[in-house]
């Protein structure tokens, strides 16, 4: 079993003393379940389409980022253990995963800054990954740049969103990242690494 790299370490959005109180839970403003239409590269989940009003409400953003990116921790997991990458593109798998874990810090850190609590990665189980659909490389990196591509629509669109506007920064910061993944993958599939002129 490959296992995969630590990740660097992270940076924590600094806010003014006023915005950083805010406990956690807007009732059923945003629900982790959306995370299974995310990894699906649908567009746009809910929880990214829905105006912030207060600093709980961007801990609920926040908090279900972070799910969205302890799923891609796993899903490269699963990818890595699957003994279907060359090691070209194993290695390359190792550094994307590196960056969402990256992303998990940042977001966790963050998260506790403001006053919330973060919420915890599941066992790769619990994902109900079609693993048992991979069966090539192609299928690997398939699943992946749909995942990648599902986080890209999602992190466009929470920006206009926050209430907190510093965190705008951070989530562009990401989205960057993300669509970087998307490209490369979709560059390795022998496709189009830039579809079109638009993300979403």
């Amino acid at each position: 079993m490959t296992r995969f790299e630590r990740t660097p370490e992270s940076r924590i959005v600094t806010l003014p003393d006023a915005r950083r109180r805010g406990l956690l839970k807007v009732p059923g403003l945003f629900a982790l379940g959306s995370l299974a239409v995310i990894s699906l590269g649908e567009s746009m989940p809910a929880w990214a389409q829905t105006q912030s009003g207060s600093t709980k409400d961007d801990i609920n953003i926040l908090n279900t980022a972070l799910g969205l990116e302890y799923q891609a921790i796993a899903a490269y997991q699963v990818g890595a253990e699957s003994g279907l990458l060359q090691k070209p593109v194993l290695d390359t798998a190792v550094k994307f995963q590196g960056h969402h874990k990256a992303h998990a810090q940042v977001l966790s850190g963050t998260v506790s800054k403001l006053g919330g609590s973060p919420v915890m990665p599941k066992k790769p189980s619990e994902y109900n990954f079609p693993a048992e659909q991979l069966k090539t490389q192609a299928d690997v990196l398939r699943f992946a740049a749909g995942l990648e591509k599902g986080a890209t629509a999602a992190y466009l669109g929470v920006l206009p969103s926050f209430h907190n506007r510093e965190l705008t920064k951070a989530a562009g910061s990401i989205l960057g990242d993300e669509a970087m993944h998307w490209a490369i993958l979709l560059q390795a599939l022998g496709e189009d690494p830039v579809p079109g002129a638009f993300v979403g």
